[in-house]
Order: structure tokens, then sequence, then C-alpha cells
């Protein structure tokens, strides 16, 4: 058994696979309906409203529809695009067993406890027919695969198959007047739809499940005698060919499979049964330990079975379909039906060429896994699991064998794996011993080779590349070394290049590429199955998944090239072409189209004279390659892609292309755009674009600072007249405050009403006629101005006044002028414009006299005349400037922006969420907030030193010269020279899991010697560094996980044992500490100290019954040292004759407690504590909200109360 899906939930009652999605139906005992993807392992969806189990749901063939029964009596007709029950179906009187869609017409069969089974229209929503005749349940109730038959199955001890011609027929308008005549005299005379043409009598209790066969004319039963019965049927009769014992309790349901010719049987004696349905006899048993089976289902067309148990379901195959082959050069050597077939990719001929032993063995799973060809012997090596694993050699004759031909006798041998390592030697290995024995083709021993790491496959590699429980190592069979391992998950398949260059290790969810020597490049994650894959001739590696071929890049990089209907297994790439195997052993060429990864791999390899051909040249489009680009750092690439404009407006900033940008602006007219393209060309220092920019959007604040910062004053104080014709008091002020006209501002705080502040500037200002004015007006009211010296506040004089800023000179973009430039239009516009001076582009008249006018008259050239307005009031929301100011032309020359690149710490804090990767990148206030997320981490203190270790560890500083800044540079986890620049590895880290191993090590060292300060600061420190540790493997996870608990106990025991040294006048708090601290989870040594330590303390204090039982724990210690071991039996001796305890104390030994890690007193098991989110050491529940004492970084607030055992 393959086991594809297992879902663990109540007892599964009901299955039904959907017949082209990879759905299946589950209803549970619950009353629960699931809907599972058994392919990604998801949850779809699930309905709960039926009331009680639901025994039977069935998928309709081709209708978004499925149908459910359940012991509420109620059918159900769902349809699972809506999420709902589209309506119920009433009229059995008893729990409903099974349901089934017909095939072709609008009908739902129903078998139910009520002793009947009802047909019913699910379009009309009416019973049209009832069939009776069984005296007990109906358990089962099943439509012909083709015929217009019924079957079922009762307690009653019979099978009856049902004769629904007649209703067909019914249904169906007749063509005459004389057969509708003949109708209605049947309808009133009472005439049959649905008539009994077999009661099968046979088994002798009752029947649990009867189904058709597919296309035969077979039935097969399964019922309570543990029997599971075949039975054939003609036109006339029908009758028991033959039984199939074996099943030790009920037989729960029984089908024929839908592609094979066996049988498939389940029972309530928790096991599922395969059985030979020609000869009758069983293939193989599946058990499980504790769950009945109750239910089958078969999928209709591809070869998967399910089957329920009580507790959940299992989605499984019988047998691999993938066949075994091997490619050598322009040839595939595969097998199929039995045969050994040789398929030429040039003229795609396919030849057999050989028969193949069958296995002696009747079980299932026995066919070859492997085939491994020698060209210049022309032999072949077929692995399969016979016997446990053997291998079969044949040497291939020169002339194809037919059925008639004999066969010759293969060399057979016992092995693993076999595989050729020379031109006539091949490598087999030996499990038991670990070896691998090397042959020659008269299947002698030539040589025999120990394995350094136990391995269970090899493959070929040039030398043998073998395969362990977690990695992969090449070993080489002359020298007898391994000339490289990498850490990998179970491999199933190797797939070299051409040029043996390049390994491809495909698992079940995952692909490794590495090269020659296991030195790794990339790993890539599938969320399903990885089945195939080969290398092109460009060194991409294509792959299929159980639904896509996908390629995948020497970066890692993948995308998908084609979907697929049904799985295939690739065997060669030609071109565009690829070659592969179906699960039947047929030859498919598939033709793909290559451009989007051939692309990326020039891009990838900087052959951008090919990138630029495949521009001009292919249809490369869509959201996807556009964000490729602008990932791999190639917008203006990109922006050659794109026809909308706001994607255009993007990518033209983002790759500081000023010219596109300013079109598209114009293009989109949106205030946010013109506002962005303003904040690009004012980084760049293009001050004609940021003016243009402002007055698209009339923004005369920014406006205002521009002309101040580039030195504009004219403009400026045109501005500031702009701002008093729209009466914009704030602007006007600021404007005033730029220029530094003082006497202007005195003007706006007294027309705004400000007195006392415009005497103030008056009388700072020194203008003294101005303040004796002001004064009268204030009548008294004069505010006391500071006598100090004043200045006027005008800004300084801007160094380069007007023009753009100087740009820094730059060598042109690898696509400069190579590419047809999209945005030609908008050049061409800017050509016109080549001669104008950025400083006159907005031309701002006097606005001295301007009264009650429109205020775009302030915008107008010089040379427009005056338009008068007699209409009064301020039209300020129409503002448009004229349509003849000329679009600012983007420098042409030979300056260019570079692009700013991002740090590579900022890469590492968006890639990563990892606290200790952010720490690394010197993002600790991110790194903190991870941890409190993650572990509930509030105290920072002890880990400010590792933050900066980490950080520090990181990077690397240099100096260039002594005038120079000193420049940092970021340290890469597992960099390359290969690496792509683009592609930034996380960051080097200077903690690790096996420092933390050594100072483990250390600690125990101290604990042993007594040194109990040194060693808690050890375990302190471990504690610490763990939420730093970045792990690789799950088992890595596991292995902190079990570290933390170890150092906690460690950390708790030892600061009772120092607290306890403290207490000198206090021998029953003395007595507590030491008793406690052996009921810590210590290594064995250092518990035998613990208790010897407790026993002693206890032994001198006078409580010999408490010593006694820590004497009995150190003997069941087996300790090493003999005084400990006289020492203990003198103790229990001595308690023996005097069984008391002086003075009690808070432990009770036989009550399971944990300690509190703050107040040091036993918490027992049913009592309330809170725990500690990181370290999870156990405190009282009045220490909730504090820090914790043992890890010192976490607080506990969350009550947890133990479950009653």
């Amino acid at each position: 058994m393959l086991t594809k899906f297992e879902t663990k939930s109540n007892r599964v009652k009901g299955l039904s696979f959907h017949s082209k999605r990879p759905w299946i139906l589950a209803s549970l005992h619950s009353g629960v309906i699931q809907l599972w993807d058994y392919r990604m392992g998801t949850l779809i969806d699930r309905f709960d409203e039926h009331d009680g189990p639901v025994r039977g749901v069935h998928f309709h063939q081709s209708q978004p529809l499925f149908v459910s029964g359940g012991d509420d009596y109620k059918i159900k007709v769902w349809n699972y695009k809506l999420h709902r029950c589209l309506f119920t179906l009433l009229g059995h009187l008893d729990y409903i067993r099974t349901v089934q869609f017909h095939h072709e017409n609008p009908w739902i069969v129903s078998a139910s406890d009520d002793q009947t089974i009802r047909i019913w229209n699910w379009q009309s929503r009416t019973c049209i027919s009832v069939l009776t005749g069984h005296n007990h349940y109906v358990m089962c109730a099943l439509f012909h695969p083709k015929e217009d038959l019924v079957v079922s199955a009762s307690l009653d001890q019979t099978v009856r198959v049902w004769d629904i011609g007649s209703l067909k027929k019914k249904t169906v308008s007749p063509a005459d007047d004389i057969l509708r005549l003949s109708q209605m005299n049947a309808d009133f005379f009472g005439g049959v739809d649905a008539v009994v043409k077999y009661v099968l009598e046979g088994h002798d209790r009752g029947v649990n499940w009867a189904s058709f066969h597919p296309t035969l004319p077979l039935i097969v039963s399964g019922a309570d005698d543990r029997q599971v019965k075949i039975w054939r049927m003609n036109d006339a009769k029908a009758w028991e060919v033959d039984t199939l014992r074996g099943h030790m309790n009920n037989v729960s349901c029984v089908l024929f499979h839908s592609r094979q010719d066996i049988i498939v049987s389940n029972s309530e004696d928790k096991s599922i049964r395969v059985w030979d349905a020609t000869k009758r006899t069983g293939l193989q048993t599946f058990r499980r330990e504790h769950d009945r089976f109750w239910i089958l289902g078969c999928h209709p067309e591809m070869n998967l079975l399910a089957a329920g148990h009580d507790s959940g379901m299992i989605v499984f195959k019988l047998e691999r379909e993938r066949p075994a082959f091997s490619v050598s050069g322009d040839s595939l050597y595969f097998v199929k039906d039995r045969f050994l077939r040789f398929y030429e990719y040039s003229s795609q001929k396919d030849t057999q060429i050989l028969p193949i032993r069958r296995p002696g063995s009747n079980s299932l799973n026995q066919g070859p896994r492997t085939l491994s060809y020698s060209p210049t012997e022309n032999a072949i090596l077929i692995c399969s699991d016979v016997d446990g694993g053997s291998y079969e050699l044949y040497i291939i004759p020169k002339e194809s064998i037919t059925r008639g031909d004999t066969v010759q006798d293969a060399k057979r041998g016992v092995g693993g794996s076999a595989v050729f390592v020379a031109r006539n030697r091949f490598a087999v290995l030996e499990k038991s011993t670990n070896q691998v024995l090397v042959k020659n083709l008269k299947n002698e021993i030539v040589k025999k080779s120990a394995l350094p790491v136990a391995a269970d496959a090899i493959f070929y590699a040039g030398n043998l590349l073998c395969r362990a429980e977690d990695r992969v190592y090449i070993f080489d069979l002359q020298q007898r070394l391994v000339l490289g391992d990498l850490q990998a998950s179970f491999v199933r398949y190797v797939v070299w290049s051409s040029d043996m260059e390049s390994v491809a290790l495909l698992s079940k969810h995952s692909i490794i590429i590495a090269d020659k020597k296991l030195v790794h490049r990339c790993t890539l994650h599938e969320t399903i199955r990885v089945k195939s894959g080969s290398w092109d001739d460009n060194g991409v590696f294509i792959y299929t998944t159980l639904t896509h071929i996908k390629y995948c890049l020497p970066n890692g990089d993948s995308g998908i090239i084609k979907t697929l209907d049904t799985p295939v297994y690739i065997t060669k790439i030609f071109g565009n072409t690829i070659f592969c195997l179906d699960r039947d052993g047929k030859n498919r060429p598939i033709a793909i189209d290559s451009t989007e990864y051939i692309f990326k791999l020039s891009l990838l390899k900087k052959r951008y004279d090919h990138v630029m051909s495949m521009i001009r040249n292919s249809e490369l489009c869509g959201q996807a390659m556009i964000s490729y680009l602008q990932q791999k750092g190639f917008p203006e690439v990109a922006l050659h892609f794109v026809k909308d404009e706001r994607t255009r407006f993007n990518l033209a900033l983002e790759s500081g292309n000023i010219q596109i940008a300013v079109a598209s602006a114009k293009e989109i007219d949106e205030k946010d755009h013109w506002y962005r393209l303003g904040v690009e060309a004012l980084r760049q220092g293009n001050s004609g674009i940021v003016e243009y920019a402002y007055q698209r959007t009339k923004n005369f604040e920014r406006l205002s600072f521009l002309y101040l910062i580039t030195g504009n004053l004219d403009k400026l104080s045109k501005m500031m007249k702009i701002a008093e014709v729209k009466n914009d008091v704030m602007g006007q002020f600021h404007n005033a405050l730029y220029l530094g006209d003082v006497q202007e501002r005195i003007k706006i705080l007294v027309n705004a009403g400000h007195l006392p502040l415009a005497y103030a500037t008056a009388k700072t200002h020194g203008l003294n006629d101005i303040v004796e004015d002001l004064a009268e007006k204030l009548q008294g009211n004069i505010p006391n101005l500071p006598s100090r010296s004043s200045s006027l506040l005008i800004p300084p004089t801007p160094v380069l006044c007007g023009g753009d800023w100087p740009l820094l000179r730059v060598m042109k973009g690898i696509f400069e002028g190579g590419l047809d430039n999209v945005g030609k239009g908008g050049n061409e516009e800017y050509e016109d414009a080549g001669d104008a001076d950025w400083g006159e582009d907005l031309d701002i008249v006097d606005v001295e006299n301007t009264q009650n006018g429109d205020i775009s008259m302030a915008l107008d050239d010089e040379g427009a005349p005056e338009e008068e307005n007699e209409e009064g009031g301020w039209d300020l929301e129409d503002l448009e400037l004229p349509a003849d100011v000329e679009t600012p032309k983007a420098a042409t020359k030979a300056f260019t922006v570079p692009t700013v690149g991002m740090p590579v710490s900022q890469i590492w804090v968006q890639k990563s969420s990892l606290a200790a990767e952010h720490a690394a990148a010197g993002n600790f206030e991110t790194a903190m907030r991870l941890l409190n997320r993650q572990l509930g981490i509030k105290n920072f203190t002890p880990l400010k030193s590792l933050f900066i270790d980490l950080h520090m560890g990181s990077h690397s500083y240099l100096r260039c010269f002594s005038a120079s800044p000193v420049i940092s540079l970021a340290i890469e986890r597992g960099w390359s020279e290969s690496a792509s620049p683009n592609v930034r590895a996380p960051p080097a880290l200077v903690f690790n899991f096996s420092q933390l191993e050594e100072k483990l090590k250390a600690s125990y060292k101290a604990t042993t010697t007594g040194k109990f300060t040194e060693a808690l600061r050890l375990f302190l420190t471990i504690l610490h560094t763990i939420p730093l540790i970045v792990v690789e493997s799950r088992r890595e996870v596991d292995e902190v996980k079990e570290l933390i608990i170890i150092v906690k106990e460690y950390v708790l025991g030892l600061q009772m044992e120092l607290k306890r040294r403290e207490l000198k006048n206090n021998p029953v708090r003395q007595q507590e500490l030491a008793a406690y601290f052996t009921h810590c989870n210590l290594q064995q040594p250092h518990l035998r100290l613990a208790l010897m330590n407790a026993m002693t303390v206890c032994y001198k204090a006078g409580n010999l019954i408490t010593a006694s039982n820590f004497a009995r724990r150190l003997l069941e210690t087996n300790p090493v040292l003999e005084n400990q071991t006289k020492t203990a039996r003198s103790v229990i001796q001595a308690a023996e004759r005097n069984m008391k305890d002086s003075t009690e104390l808070n432990y009770d030994f036989r009550n399971p407690f944990v300690v509190c890690g703050a107040t040091y007193v036993p918490i027992y098991r049913g009592q309330k504590d809170v725990v500690c989110p990181y370290c999870n050491s156990h405190f009282v529940v009045s220490q909730e909200g504090q820090l914790c004492t043992v890890c010192d970084l976490a607080v506990f607030n969350r009550v947890w109360i133990p479950k009653k055992s």
C-alpha cells in the first residue's frame, strides 16, 4: 500500500472521489461532511446540517453537486460551489445507509433501514420509485455503471438485482400514440417500474455490501459471515462463482478495482484485503492496530482507493505507476507489461526487445523499480522489491524477441540497489552488511567495499552516490573515500546533467541542485509531489509535479511551463520538446515554450545581447515577468514590456527614467502621480521637472520653497502676490519670510489683526515710523520686548541659482540605446522644447494691481493680453495653466543618475522573520518585537551584548584612505563565487548550535566539580543564546527544544542549591531545597550527587524516613562508586531500625509535583500554576505577571489549569 493522504477525524462512514478534481468527500459519524484536497492535503470545506451520523455521500459525475444521506432520515443535495444545501428529499422512515447519483439520468438511489430502496429524480425533487422486497435493513444500493440495473444488499442475507428498464422507458417521452397508450394502461392498472431480476442467496449472515464489476457481468458481496462472494449473471440467471475467505470479522465493504483485475475488501477485523479476481486468491493484507474499517471508495478514472476507519480515512494506491526507465544517448529503455522496450527519440519508434521474468510471489508492488543500462555491453540491470530487494541482469540480444520465443535465463541476485559503475561492472548494495559488492557480467563478485555511513540505496554518479538516512554522499570505490556529502531529506531520484557537472536530487516535496562534488547550489520546495525531472541543453532543470511541468534556474528561481492533465515522467529534453512516459508506459512528446526561462537565464548569466534580441522578437509579457525583472534589479528592462501607463510610470520612477515618467504622468494626469514625479525629479536634482510637476498640481507652497532653494527671488516675489490674490494669508506670510521682506510681513500681520506681533516685528527691525503708528493703535497695550540686537531673517543666497543641480556622470546603462524606445512620442515632444530655459517656464506677471480677476491671469505669458472679468468674485477652484506652457525636457546629456540599491541589512530584515537575522542587520527594535511575539520575551537587558555581537559579527569594516570614511561590508551565510550578485543570502551569525553543545559540556563539567556559580552562569548563557540561534532542519529544532528543557532544569536546581547554602540557620528549609533539587531532570551522575546530598542533609537533621527514600532512589540509579552504594545501604539500615522524621517538611515524594521557580515550593498535580512561555518553568499563581526568575527573559501572564488525570 502506498499511502498518499491520511486524515484524523471522527469515524468515517461514507466516501466519494470527484471524477475530475483531486477531491474526496468523507461523511462522518459525528454528522459532518468534509471536503478534502488529497493532493494538497488540505481541508477545503465542511458541511454540517445533518442531525446525526451521515452514512452515505456521493459526487455527481458532471454537475457541481453531491448527495448525502444520514440517520435523520433525510437526503440532502448540496452545491459545493455555493457552499450550501440546495434541497432535502424526505420519504424514508429510518436510517439512510447509502446514496448514489445515476451516471446518466437525473436519479438518486438510496438504501434505508426502513427495508426499502428509493429512486429519486433530483431535478423534479420527487421520489419516482420505491423498491420493496427486502425484509430487513437494506445496507447498500448501487446503480450499474452501464446497464439499467440496481444491486442491493440487506441484513436478510440476500443480494438482489433489480431491473429498472421500465422506469427508464417511463421517463422518456413515447415516440407514438400506441406506446403512449400502453404506458397509460400500465400506469392505470398498476404497472411496476422496477422488478427483482435475481435474488442471490448464499451468505449465512446479513450482507453489508454488494457492487457491480465495471465491465463484466460480475457482482461481489461481503457479509457478516466474514466471507466475500463472487457472483456471475446472464440474461436468465445469476449464480455464485466462488467464496473468498480470510477476514476474521464482519466484512463491511467490498468492490472491484476500476483499472485492475482485483477485488478490495475491508472489515471490522481492522484489515484491508486485496484479492486476485481471476485466481480468487489473497494477494495482500494491510492492517491497522486500533481502527475498524467501514467503507471503501474507488476513483472512477485513476488508480486510487480510499478507506474510512474509526479515526479517519486514508487515500492510497496498491502499486507504483512510475515505469522503470534508463536513457542512453538517443535511446530509451523502459519496462512495460513485463516486457523490456526500446524507444528511439529521433524516429519516435517503440520496439519490444525481450520479456522479463514475472515475480514468483503473488504479492503486489513487485514490479521493476529501477533500470540501469550499459551501452557498451548492451546489458540491462532491473531492480525490484521481490524477496526484499533483488536484481536481474539481462544481455539484450541483437534481434528483438517475440512472445513465442524462448526467454534467456537472467542472472539474478539479492540486493537493495544495483547500478552499473563501469563498462562491464555493476555495484550491488548489501544492506545487511552495509557493503557494496562490485560484480562482473557473469554475476561474480570482483570486489567488496564497506561503506563509511549506513546506506539504503545507491545511484550512479561516475563513482557511487549513496543515500543515507538524512544525507547523500559520493563514495569512490577505488580509493574507498567519501568525495563529498550533502544533507538532504529522503532522496528518491537522482538526475545528472549530460556533462555530469550538475545533479538534481529529487525528494517527495523538494529538489536540491548541487554540483558534481555535492556542493549545494539551491533548494526548491513544492507543495505538490515532485515526480520526475531532466536537464535541458542550457543547464536548466525541467521537472514535473502531479499537475505541472516547471523549470528551475541555477540560482533557484522557478516557474511554470505547462499544466498537466495527468502525471508524466520526463525522460529526455530536445530543444522545445519534452519526451516523457505516462503511467500507461506510452512515450509522449510534449512541445513547450521555453522563452520565459531562457530569458531569465540570459539575465542571470548576463548575456545581455540575448536579452535584447528576445525583447525585440518575443512576446514576453505578464505581471509575473514584470515583477521578476523588478525583483532582480532590471526595472528598465521591464519598462519595455508594459503598455499600462500606471505600471510604466512606476517602473520609470524605479529605473530613474524621468522622460518616460513625465510622458506617463501626462497621460494619467493625477495629482498623486505628479507629486511622486516631483519627488523623484527633486532627488535627481532636475529642478525644471520639479517646477513643472508642482505647476500641474498647483502646489504653490512647494513651488515657493523650490524658488527659495534655487535662489529664484523674482518668481518667489510673484508667488507672494499670487498668495495675496488668493487671500492665502499663511502662504503670503511664508513668501515674505523667504524674501526677507519685513514691511510686507508687518502689513500682513496688521491686516490679519495681529497688532502686537506686527509691533514686535517693526520694533525688532528698527522701523520706528511704523512702530509709532502701531503704538497709537494699541492704545497702551504695548508688549514688553527684550533689548537685544536683531538681524533680518533672510535665508542665505544659494550657491547655484537656477538650472539643474550637477549630476553624477556615469556610464550608460547596458540597455541604453539598444532597445526600441517605447516612449518615443514623449521624447519628440521634449525635443521641441530643447532650447527652453528652465528658469522661464512659469513666467509670473506683475499682479500688483490685479483685482477680482481669475488667478490664471497670474500664470499667463507676459506677451498674452490681459482679459477683464467684470463678474465679481474669486474663481479659485478652476485654476488652469496655459496650454502653451511647454513641458520641460529632462536632461539629455551624458548624465545618468545611478539606481540606488537597497542596503543589505534592509534586505535581511524584509526577507526574514528570525530575530537573530534582524539583530545581525542592526534592527534591534524589530528583533525585540519578534522575540516578544514568538517567545513572550520582555526583558532584553541580558540579550544586549548578544545583539551587539550578532551585529558586529555579521559585518566587516574596510578603510580605504585615512581621510575616507570606514566602509561597512555585510558578511553573508553560505556565500560562494557562483552566487548571483542580485540575490542576497542571509547574514552570517556568530552563534550556532554546535557552540551551545560545547558550552553544555563545560556546564556539566562545572556541575560535576561543584562549581555551582560558574555552572549557573554557563547554563544561563545557553538559555539566553538559544533565542538567537538559527537551525536548518527539523531535527535541530527538536534538539533546541530539548536543550531548553535540559538547561531550565539545571538552572532551577542550581539556584535552589545556591539558595540552600545561604540558609545557615534554617535546617528545615535546607532539607526542603535539597529534596526539591532531586526532582529536577538531571543527568544520571548529577542526579546521584543530588540524591547523595539530600540524603546526607536529611540524615544529619534526623529525618531518617526521608533520607531512606533518597537512599533507595540512589540505589535504583546503579551508582558506579562503591562508597555511594555503601553509604546508601547504611542509611536504609539505620532508618529501618528507627523509622521516624524529627521535623515535618513541605515535601511529599509520593505526589508528583513541579517546583515553583520563584518561591521554590512544590506545585502538586491538580493545582493551578502559571508557565513561562519561553523556558516552560512553572510558578505559583501569585507570581503571575512577574519576570521569570529562571530564564530572566519572559513574563508569564496566563494561568494554566491542568486537566484531570
